[in-house]
């Protein structure tokens, strides 16, 4: 029996147009209406939809595999002992790829109802997901099918599809043939066993599919790697897919999940974390800290999905929170559903569910690390301090735990949030606003002259020389002090209670406007304060004022665009009358000897020498007109030392 039927689509095409000699007879031109069938391009539908739905031609393979899988899970379902397998095979003499499973098989009903008709597929009734379905039909047990698409990605590397099939309940077998043209053969067939034969008559162009065997073995296990059913390549005797793996074991041994791991995404995990959990969606699978460094927060957070097994993607992105862009794994998700094209998930508000469970389980698995595996924790925060930092100044979860871990540069070394507080302090006397000032400092040039007056004291001064720092640290004292006044100041003369309480300085005063004359080449505010005697000069840079000097440099060398360097003009304008502060110390003998000759002196050069030393050591950016004037004194003090007036 051999019976042809047309391809089923949603459209009636069942109508015959007119021809356009009675249409122009019977129109009035004044006035006209007419009813029009639509018109349906089989071949042109497939060619279509191929393109829009599956960005590669491997889709096929994975979408043939998958009906296999749900005959199979099918056949299981009516018969406890069946277990099922599914063979792949290579006819290079005919080019031919066939897909062969011994699953429960199709009637010549089915046969014509689903396998011609684009939309509906068995398994997407039996699950209850297609809108035609009956409500009830009972939900499937582990099938993967939905659209009853998967068929028709076959032509995407095939001229003809021929599938041949055999219902278990039923003792004729059934033939069915579709290629180029718009109609499809369906016969009965000599085949007796139960299953059904996928046969792929591939085209000129997809040929390469018959001559490599490992390309297809890859591309095979790169989407049923982990599928509970068998797969052979070429009749083989040993399945091609690993069916069991540590990652999907609810209680894994941590040894050999972490090899696994290792072996698979070719790197040695820092942290192994599985995921098993029922409410409220079932996820199994396990995660990884990966030990590649990620710079920057724009890197995507990626992890592979399967789906009853079957790998939807190796790049499913917006599953890891951003700021754990550095783990990596295989997740089981079967609660979400995968779009159409089987190659990402849908977006929905089950997803976005799962997303917050597996932030969750990260956050708990970094918490417990912190409090009883510290030298782990501290080996993934080095690893990934700056992602994490800059991530936790906006998410309070990840700043708490950072503010007992996290590091920071201090002038005592490297201490934590809750240290830093905890050695900081004020001076009730002065201060009764707050009740303990952190002292901090952003400049990395002043590191060295900020540590000589920190380090005699017990409080610290944190050195927040990373963009981020700053705001990280701002933000974890205002988490930790909502029942303490905490002042977050800048190390600086500006600063109120610096001199006083850092630098032990009763009182600053400008210096005369002789020695603010003869000191201009330093282009600094001069003041005069008695300190410790073992240093004659200190400085302290505005960092606004240095970066204003280097755009008034490059704006001299005619180096910023006119529309950049108004920009600049307006954001720098509140910033003109800042100024690079040097203290001479009235307590040390040199300066003070100085200060008591004029500034004609040899001694008021050497004086000048130390203040331009000081501004240089920090980096400070000097004007030409310092450097002649640096010149002009070292002549000048070798003259003095050698009697030359």
């Amino acid at each position: 029996m051999i019976v042809r039927m047309p391809y089923r689509a949603r459209f009636d095409c069942r109508s015959t147009p007119k021809s356009e000699k009675q249409h122009m007879t019977e129109i009035d031109h004044s006035n006209w209406s007419r009813t029009i069938p639509f018109k349906v391009d089989v071949a042109g539908i497939i060619h279509l939809m191929g393109a829009a739905l599956y960005s590669r031609p491997e889709a096929a393979v994975r979408e043939l595999i998958q009906n296999a899988h749900d005959a199979i899970i099918r056949h299981r379902q009516v018969d406890l002992q069946y277990t099922g397998r599914i063979d792949v095979v290579q006819q290079r003499e005919l080019g031919v790829l066939e897909f062969h499973d011994d699953g429960i098989g199709l009637s010549a009903e089915e046969a014509e109802q689903y396998l011609g008709t684009l939309g509906i597929g068995i398994t997407g009734l039996l699950k209850g997901e297609h809108p035609s379905s009956a409500s009830s039909l009972r939900q499937s047990m582990g099938m993967i099918g939905q659209f009853g698409i998967g068929l028709f990605s076959a032509f995407m590397i095939a001229d003809e599809v021929t599938v041949t099939s055999c219902r278990r309940d039923d003792s004729q077998g059934i033939r069915w043939r579709a290629g180029p043209n718009t109609e499809i053969l369906l016969s009965s067939d000599d085949r007796k066993s139960p299953g059904t034969t996928v046969s792929l008559k591939l085209s000129d162009m997809h040929r390469d599919w018959l001559l490599d065997a490992d390309k297809l073995e890859n591309v095979i296990r790169s989407y049923a790697d982990y599928l509970t059913i068998p797969i052979y390549l070429n009749r083989g005797t040993s399945r091609i897919n690993v069916i069991q793996s540590q990652w999907f074991d609810p209680t894994p041994d941590e040894e050999q999940l972490e090899l696994e791991i290792a072996s698979h995404f070719e790197e040695t995990p820092l942290d192994v974390i599985p995921i098993h959990c029922s409410t409220p969606h079932p996820i199994s699978g396990s995660l990884y800290v990966s030990p590649q460094r990620t710079p920057g927060f724009s890197d995507l957070s990626v992890v592979t999905v399967t789906v009853q097994r079957m790998v939807i993607s190796s790049r499913v992105q917006d599953l890891i929170p951003p700021w754990a862009s550095f783990v990596r794994g295989v997740l089981e998700l079967s609660a979400c559903r995968p779009t159409t094209s089987r190659e990402e998930l849908v977006r929905d508000a089950t997803f976005r569910s799962v997303s917050q469970v597996i932030e969750n389980k990260l956050f708990e698995r970094l918490e417990y690390l912190a409090d009883f595996d510290r030298s782990r924790f501290d080996s993934i925060l080095n690893w990934h301090r700056y992602m994490l930092a800059g991530a936790a100044i906006t998410i309070e979860r990840l700043r708490t735990l950072l503010s007992k871990t996290y590091r920071f540069q201090t002038s005592h070394g490297e201490l934590s949030c809750k240290e830093i507080l905890a050695a900081s302090g004020t001076n009730p006397i002065f201060e009764s606003e707050f009740e303990r000032v952190v002292w901090y400092n952003s400049d990395r040039r002043q590191e060295s002259v900020v540590n000589q007056f920190f380090s005699s004291g017990i409080i610290p001064c944190v050195h927040t020389t990373r963009s981020f720092e700053e705001s990280l640290l701002a933000a974890m004292i205002a988490d930790e002090t909502s029942e303490c006044a905490t002042d977050l100041r800048y190390a600086n003369l500006a600063s109120p209670g610096f001199a006083r309480d850092i630098l032990q300085i009763g009182e600053t005063k400008p210096a005369s406007e002789k020695w603010q004359a003869f000191l201009e080449s330093a282009n600094a505010a001069i003041l005069l304060a008695e300190f410790r005697d073992d240093q004659p000069v200190v400085a302290f840079l505005n960092e606004k004022h240095e970066l204003v000097k280097t755009f008034d440099q490059l704006k001299r060398n005619g180096s910023v665009p006119a529309a950049f360097q108004r920009l600049i003009d307006r954001h720098f304008d509140s910033c003109q009358h800042l100024r690079n502060e040097v203290l001479l110390n009235t307590n040390h003998r040199l300066v003070a000897r100085a200060l008591e000759q004029p500034t004609s002196s040899p001694l008021a050069s050497v004086l000048r020498l130390l203040v331009l030393n000081a501004l240089n050591g920090l980096g400070a950016a000097s004007a030409r007109q310092a450097a002649h004037t640096l010149a002009s004194d070292l002549d000048w003090i070798a003259d003095a030392l050698w009697g030359k007036s």
